[in-house]
């Protein structure tokens, strides 16, 4: 016992001895003083979230890095010091002994063992801490602002706008939280070396498939039935005349394949297809229903049907229709549209649809020049041809500027290059192609001229069509439209 005790002794001077290096110093200093700043904080930790974004960078982020750096450091200063010394010549042949009888000595060796502890219980809590920041909304959403502020901003105006990111950009699991991790690495790089696209390229190609994390709240097997959907239009004439689209939307679904969902991931169906990089132009597409057995393949004019191959397409899920669930961006008249529904805009004020479109479309350097130009110029507009107006409505006036900037705040984006339009919107078909993508345009090259059906009967029912005062309505006992599911 007593040479193996000696032969510990021996083993552990030199680091002893080495350890008086100022590298070593250094990373003594980062982790003390990432303990005493983690002491101090840790009623932040408690809580596990910061409401700054900066705040949390500095906590969560570089709070662990020194952490960890300076335990680095420790061993990388003995590392340097034994190679110094024996370059030099200096290196001792024999070291202060080590005795376990020396008081002092056990102390140390007491701190070092609690310090370890310590160190090691601290670093975890520090690293864990770190990661839950990482997938936090505020981490997300605010960290890197210029380059997320477009998705951000439609995010927290969107129906998702209490579900964190992660819950649908990772959703459950380890083997999803690695992989976001690794891809994470690489946009930090691009953030940091100003690289990052601009705009975000839409849709994200490594998103995890819908089924494991849309199907995780919507239940698929619910049957949905019909949706009445109510959708106010006004005019860009001088009374801004308001009429009214009511469709009764056959959403299906359920065990069945009535209606849209049934039709397209209903049970037993399963759609492949072949696009562009943007999904906007489908090249064809492979319908299969292992219920009926009926199997089609249909194809955009000028692709032969012998050169796909339906197994390395890409199969259909949720996103593909719902693919702006809720980063969601206005077309102008759309956005008007809305505003003037909910009251944010009076109807009253002449020409204002008209006006307020073409001051959205105007270009603009930047969103702060947007939030000057658009209230000067519509209150000239009113006080050049409409003073009377300009008089006795100037709060109107000054409501709907500010509507109209916020309109314009939340979906235009100068310094990452969106604009109207930007990222389409698959759902419908008025102001992208949408379902049109696909019915309509595709056709069966084994039977001619067969397509894909997209007679309008198939996914609505048409109630009323710019209709001032639509009939259904009244029968249905709507007299207040908004009371029924608001259209796009």
């Amino acid at each position: 016992m007593t040479a193996k005790g000696q032969k510990w002794r021996e083993l552990l001077s030199p680091y002893v001895y080495l350890s008086s290096n100022w590298i070593s110093r250094v990373g003594v200093v980062f982790v003390t003083t990432a303990f005493v700043l983690w002491l101090y904080l840790l009623p932040t930790f408690i809580r596990g979230e910061v409401t700054h974004p900066y705040a949390g960078i500095l906590i969560f982020l570089f709070l662990p890095a020194a952490f960890v750096i300076g335990l680095l450091l420790i061993p990388v200063g003995i590392v340097l010091r034994a190679r110094r010394d024996r370059r030099r010549g200096t290196y001792p042949t024999d070291f202060v002994p080590l005795d376990f009888h020396n008081p002092d000595f056990r102390r140390l060796l007491a701190f070092i063992g609690i310090v370890t502890i310590v160190n090691v219980l601290v670093g975890s809590q520090l690293v864990y801490s770190g990661v839950n920041y990482m997938d936090t909304v505020t981490f997300c959403g605010e960290t890197c602002h210029t380059v997320m502020q477009p998705e951000y901003t439609a995010y927290l105006h969107s129906p998702h706008a209490r579900v964190a990111c992660v819950q649908c950009h990772i959703g459950p699991g380890a083997s999803w939280f690695v992989r976001s991790k690794l891809s994470g690495l690489k946009q930090v790089f691009a953030v940091l070396l100003n690289t990052y696209p601009r705009p975000i390229p839409s849709p994200v190609t490594s998103l995890r498939p819908a089924r494991a994390t849309c199907e995780q709240c919507h239940w698929p097997s619910r049957f949905e039935g019909n949706r009445l959907v109510v959708i106010p239009r006004y005019a860009e004439d001088q009374a801004n005349t308001l009429t009214y689209d009511v469709l009764l939307m056959h959403i299906g679904g359920g065990e069945g394949n009535q209606g849209i969902h049934g039709a397209h991931v209903g049970p037993g169906v399963t759609i492949r297809y072949g696009s562009d990089a943007s999904r906007q132009k489908m090249y064809w597409v492979e319908y299969e229903n292992s219920r009926t057995g009926k199997k089609a393949l249909y194809v955009a004019p000028g692709v032969n049907p012998k050169s796909i191959n339906p197994r390395r397409g890409r199969v259909m899920d949720c996103i593909d229709c719902h693919n702006r669930p809720t980063h969601i961006f206005y077309m102008p008249g759309q956005a008007m549209n809305r505003a003037m529904a909910a009251g944010k805009i009076s109807p009253s004020l002449p020409y204002i649809k008209k006006e307020g479109v073409a001051l959205l479309k105007q270009p603009y350097s930047s969103r702060a020049q947007a939030a000057r130009r658009i209230p000067a110029e519509l209150t000239a507009y009113y006080q050049a041809n409409f003073p009377a107006v300009a008089n006795q409505n100037a709060a109107e006036i000054a409501s709907a500027a500010g509507a109209l900037v916020t309109i314009y705040g939340r979906n235009v984006f100068p310094k990452m290059r969106v604009t109207w339009g930007t990222y389409p919107n698959n759902l419908g078909h008025k102001y992208f192609p949408g379902c049109f993508r696909c019915h309509g345009t595709l056709h069966n090259p084994s039977v001619t001229y067969e397509k894909i059906p997209r007679h309008c009967g198939m996914c609505h029912a048409v109630l009323a069509q710019d209709e001032a005062h639509p009939k259904i309505l009244d029968e249905l006992g709507l007299t207040d439209p908004s009371s029924s599911s608001p259209g796009p």
